[in-house]
């Protein structure tokens, strides 16, 4: 049994030594630990350091990618080298590594299938009032569209411990972050997620993820409603032509009844073109959705294979 220890990074050469010597060696009910540090282009020390203190794998991006595009090459790192659990950790410090050998008893029990690590946002004093509100927000629209029975304490955690076939079974697209994604992934799946809470402390700096929270909440949000999108097309299409062709119904309803009164209809042709191209964008609204449904069956039948071709690669390096 391998847990690999995933630390996506970028320009942390202040903490990122702390962050590997603090990460436990020995777990019980782990044969090996390893560390993997995905450095996502930095300008300075990042990658001297974490080799000084003790990385045991290191990719580097030639530029700055995103923690999107770098988690989900840490997860596809720690796959090829032969990873059974994986946890990802931040570089900044504010994840206590030690927590790691609590954080993965539900995957060693097989209870969960994703365990996340949850901070006591209500009783943080140094996180601003304002990332406060934020992260409440981020969760509860998390909550929402996955619809889960079990809610999300703190979607917005970014330590995370997986098991092998959920890191198998991730296809993730965002670019800025991972972290709704990911348990819109495991939750769309069947994947069953547990929470833990783990220790948070003060970030030295400034957040290079979170420049500022309406640039979060625009980048975070497009990625949640395009994973939405990817597994609920005709639910939101169907919705919107649903709204035309009710709103057209009911309008040309309006033109008969005051034709049957009245036994005129000419002042209300308007009324009678808008009723028509209501209902007909309501209809190919419909329509489009049932077709990109269809495109969300191929798109699993390409998942399964992806994920068949990860396996075996996986395999073949463990």
């Amino acid at each position: 049994m391998k847990l690999v220890v995933t630390i996506p990074a970028y320009n942390e050469e202040n903490t990122i030594a702390t962050v590997i010597r603090e990460i436990p060696r020995h777990v019980e009910g782990v044969d090996s630990v390893e560390v993997l540090v995905i450095d996502d282009g930095s300008s300075e020390d990042t990658v001297r350091n974490a080799r000084e203190a003790g990385a045991d794998h290191i990719i580097s991006h030639k530029k700055n990618e995103g923690l999107g595009i770098t988690f989900r090459d840490g997860l596809d790192g720690a796959l090829e080298i032969g990873a059974d659990i994986i946890v990802s950790i931040d570089g900044d410090g504010q994840y206590n590594a030690k927590d790691i050998p609590k954080l993965i008893q539900p995957l060693l029990k097989n209870k969960a299938d994703i365990v996340l690590g949850w901070r006591d946002i209500d009783n943080l004093d140094f996180m601003p009032r304002g990332k406060k509100i934020g992260n409440k927000i981020a969760t509860w629209f998390t909550n929402f569209v996955c619809g889960a029975a079990v809610p999300i304490k703190d979607a917005q955690s970014g330590f995370r411990a997986f098991s092998k076939e959920v890191a198998l079974r991730m296809n993730l697209a965002g670019k800025y972050t991972y972290v709704q994604e990911t348990l819109m992934e495991a939750m769309y799946k069947g994947f069953k997620v547990e929470q833990v809470p783990i220790e948070f402390r003060p970030r030295r700096g400034q957040s290079r993820l979170i420049p500022s929270l309406p640039t979060y909440a625009r980048r975070s949000g497009r990625i949640i409603l395009t994973t939405y999108w990817n597994y609920h097309p005709f639910r939101i299409f169907g919705l919107i032509g649903g709204a035309f062709v009710v709103t057209g119904v009911a309008l040309g309803i309006r033109v008969l009844v005051h034709f049957v009164l009245v036994g005129v209809i000419s002042p209300l042709i308007p009324s009678m073109i808008t009723a028509a191209l209501l209902i007909a964008i309501g209809i190919q609204a419909i329509i489009f959705g049932l077709f990109a449904e269809t495109l969300k069956s191929q798109r699993r039948f390409q998942e399964e294979i992806l994920y068949r071709l990860k396996k075996r690669e996986s395999n073949s390096h463990g």
